[in-house]
């Protein structure tokens, strides 16, 4: 499942316990993003704020590795310059690739990779465009390969929402978060009101809520830039930078719909918008507040798939929530 016009690539070092996920889109899109954590690692986000000269992207890249991972950039632009696309200037095409990268450095894998003389995540960014596909997998996959969450193993997860008029939603998330996604130490998520057709357990809200769902549980030994959950939301509305910009900071709700504690000074969240704008905006504001709700609801469930759909792997450090609560 993915948005039309829009392919979305895995690459992973299971070794490593880190990966890479690109989001290319057919044609260059409409892009925007707003940070609200306190720790992010990104490269080329201020390339999108609103006013400055460039308003679309070739891709959009979110990876596992913190600042080392802002290298699989270099492999995306790499591989979309063989490809003939990008900004056209002085005779030549330079690729905008904005990227994120989330810190999974502390989750068991080999890290080995990080003293070699090249980074590995070039190389993964590349095997993930050759990758990119209109129905990606969730999970244990790409940029969440070695995610996790204060009590939980992360992962990668999507959603999709189609609004009346068919207009679409897309969210996906790296869910690699300071706090934790349940209410309690209890199978319920958060994000349980928004669930559709049983898509993470279908187990709704507990009742009566345990009386440790507002108790604030975080990973170990939290540091600074230890965390970070990462987002694309996207839609195939067309929308102006500033409109694709309200859509960023409205899906950060998402996370806070999902997450306990988000946005914190450990977290680097970070979510980017993208327009395939395939379909005109219709009904001025009010069709955008229509959008920014369902980002936020839509984003929330990615969020909660995610950690639901992860798989064991040797040397995890946490649990996976089919591991810990299906037995």
């Amino acid at each position: 499942m993915s948005l039309p016009g829009l392919r979305i690539g895995h690459a992973a070092d299971t070794a490593a316990k880190t990966g890479v996920t690109v989001f290319l889109p057919d044609a260059p899109a409409v892009a925007a993003v707003h940070v609200a954590g306190g720790a992010p690692a990104s490269r080329e986000t201020d390339l999108l704020r609103p006013g400055n000269l460039v308003e679309r992207v070739d891709a959009i890249v979110l990876s596992g590795g913190s600042a080392f991972g802002l290298a699989a950039a270099d492999g995306a632009m790499r591989w979309l310059a063989g490809h003939g696309r990008g900004f056209a200037v002085g005779g030549t095409v330079v690729p905008i690739v904005p990227a994120a990268s989330l810190f999974d450095l502390a989750n068991g894998g080999d890290r080995s990779h990080l003293a070699a003389s090249q980074s590995i995540y070039p190389g993964l960014a590349v095997a993930a465009c050759e990758a990119v596909t209109g129905s990606p997998e969730i999970g244990t996959v790409g940029a969440g390969t070695g995610a996790t969450t204060a009590d939980l193993k992360g992962g990668f997860g999507l959603a999709e929402t189609v609004l009346e008029g068919g207009v679409r939603v897309a969210c996906y998330a790296a869910v690699n978060a300071v706090g934790r996604v349940t209410l309690g130490a209890n199978p319920h998520f958060r994000a349980a009101p928004y669930e559709i057709d049983g898509e993470f357990g279908g187990l709704g809200l507990p009742s009566p809520l345990p009386p440790d769902a507002a108790a604030i549980v975080t990973k170990g030994a939290v540091e600074p830039h230890a965390s970070t959950t990462l987002a694309v939301v996207a839609t195939d509305c067309a929308l102006t930078r500033d409109e694709a910009k309200r859509l960023a900071i409205a899906a950060h709700d998402g996370l806070a719909l999902a997450i306990y504690p988000a946005h914190t000074p450990f977290d680097g969240d970070t979510v980017f918008a993208l327009s395939t704008g395939t379909r005109a905006l219709t009904d001025g504001p009010r069709g955008l507040l229509g959008l920014c709700a369902a980002a936020s609801t839509t984003l929330a469930r990615a969020i909660a798939r995610a950690v639901y759909a992860a798989t064991p792997a040797p040397g995890d450090k946490l649990l996976t929530w089919k591991e810990r609560y299906e037995r």
